[in-house]
């Protein structure tokens, strides 16, 4: 089974916040948008990041109602200090200060308008 894009589809209450809110602070574009429905992407992220209005028809009815709760959008990236720096002087609140963890993930969180983590993340090398 080849895999030719990968996506995280999450729904949300307000789309076009969660869109803003990655495209000001994180450098999503938008690829695709219709009514309660936005797709967005970068070319080093690996994945688009797709976001549904809630209630939305075209979702299975079981589905409909639900919301993104207790998902992560978690992006490595190369300095991790410089990155909280940048968020915090665009006046984003950091929702989780930068922590450590045992096995070698360092990493901090923010969240969006509607509540969706996104979590940057770098990765304790052995030199350190």
């Amino acid at each position: 089974m080849p895999i030719t894009a990968s996506a995280v589809s999450l729904n949300v209450d307000d789309v076009a916040a969660s869109s803003a809110f990655l495209t000001e602070h994180f450098g999503f574009r938008e690829e695709a948008a219709a009514d309660g429905f936005v797709s967005l992407s970068r070319p080093d992220a690996g994945m688009n990041v797709v976001y549904l209005r809630r209630g939305l028809a075209s979702l299975p009815e079981d589905q409909r109602d639900d919301h993104a709760d207790g998902v992560i959008l978690a992006f490595v990236v190369d300095d991790l200090e410089a990155e909280l720096a940048r968020l915090t002087a665009e006046g984003v609140t950091v929702t989780m200060p930068l922590t450590e963890e045992p096995w070698g993930e360092r990493a901090f969180q923010v969240t969006d308008p509607n509540g969706v983590i996104v979590q940057l993340v770098d990765w304790v090398s052995a030199e350190r």
